[in-house]
């Protein structure tokens, strides 16, 4: 699936993704994707795009406020992984509303464990989705091996 959204992410645009899923599964099917890894990466992206009646309730400011996390969420997400959030959420990259997003589609994902790199791939869609302009200014700082300011 994160090989599929790496794909979405540099060769598709984001209306594309959300108007037209049908026509992006035909695109991913030409360039050689499995079928189950297709239908699972665009379901995946459907929880992703939030209808307005499921919005997320405005949360407190990370700086007020304390974030626990579930043990469903200590079970998907390493140390490393949750001190990536808090590291986003402290620079202003993630806003609680987006951490919360970026928890709720790695719960989704069908891996035990994530590593730090599909943490960073989702945060990334989190962002595409969120703000697709700005999500490609920060992509190669999040994905970048050698970034000092973003734990690998």
């Amino acid at each position: 699936m994160y090989d599929i959204l790496v794909y979405l992410f540099e060769n598709c645009q984001h209306n594309d993704l959300l108007q037209d899923a049908d026509r992006v599964a035909k695109r991913l099917s030409a360039a050689g994707f499995e079928e189950s890894d297709i239908s699972e990466a665009l379901t995946w992206i459907e929880g992703l795009v939030q209808p307005s009646d499921r919005a997320l309730p405005r949360l407190p400011d990370s700086r007020r406020s304390f974030r626990a996390f579930a043990t469903a969420e200590l079970e998907k997400l390493d140390a490393g992984s949750r001190g990536l959030l808090i590291a986003l959420e402290n620079s202003g990259i993630l806003t609680p509303q987006t951490r919360e997003l970026v928890i709720d589609r790695a719960l989704a994902a069908s891996d035990d464990c994530l590593s730090m790199e599909q943490v960073k791939l989702i945060v990334l869609m989190v962002l595409w989705n969120e703000h697709p302009r700005a999500s490609q200014l920060i992509a190669e700082e999040l994905l970048s091996e050698t970034n000092p300011r973003i734990p690998n």
